[in-house]
């Protein structure tokens, strides 16, 4: 079974956008319109795996909230009452840079809207750089070989790389 699959149409990828209430990153957008994994997310399918998939960072911080006793400095004082620190991180993902699930638990934050974001593997507050962008992240995954020149260093990005410091 080959890695890859045909790509979508740039309908299907804008119909899929507003659905998930996602912005699609420019490098992305020209990936899956090339091809897309075979084995990741359908954006035109059912919508479940998709919407478990977005789901999955901010429970896997939640539990982590309960369970390990995680609050970063930058979060600020650290409420002494579990549901209002699980509010405060609630608030806090929910203004934070949305992450498009690509693969298993590999995501690509969908700020800034540009070319360049790190993919980002995400289980609980475990979050490591799986690629420096899209390029080299399908290349080390797939060993897909990259249509434009591979990233040096991963982009900072907000609230998410708080993790990988």
């Amino acid at each position: 079974m080959s890695d890859w699959a045909p790509g979508y149409h740039w309908s299907d990828l804008h119909r899929a956008q507003e659905r998930f209430e996602l912005r699609f990153p420019p490098d992305l957008v020209e990936l899956l319109i090339e091809k897309r994994p075979a084995r990741g997310y359908d954006w035109t399918g059912s919508g479940e795996p998709t919407h478990k998939a977005l789901a999955w960072p901010l429970e896997g911080l939640l539990f982590d909230v309960e369970h390990n006793s995680l609050w970063l400095s930058e979060w600020g004082d650290r409420p002494k009452q579990l549901a209002d620190r699980k509010a405060a991180v609630i608030e806090l993902v929910a203004t934070a840079p949305k992450l498009i699930p690509l693969y298993g638990h590999r995501y690509l934050p969908g700020e800034p809207d540009e070319r360049g974001n790190p993919v980002l593997s995400v289980h609980q507050a475990d979050i490591i750089h799986y690629g420096y962008d899209l390029a080299d992240y399908f290349a080390r995954e797939f060993s897909a070989r990259p249509t434009w020149p591979l990233a040096r260093e991963p982009r900072s990005i907000r609230f998410w790389s708080g993790f990988l410091e």
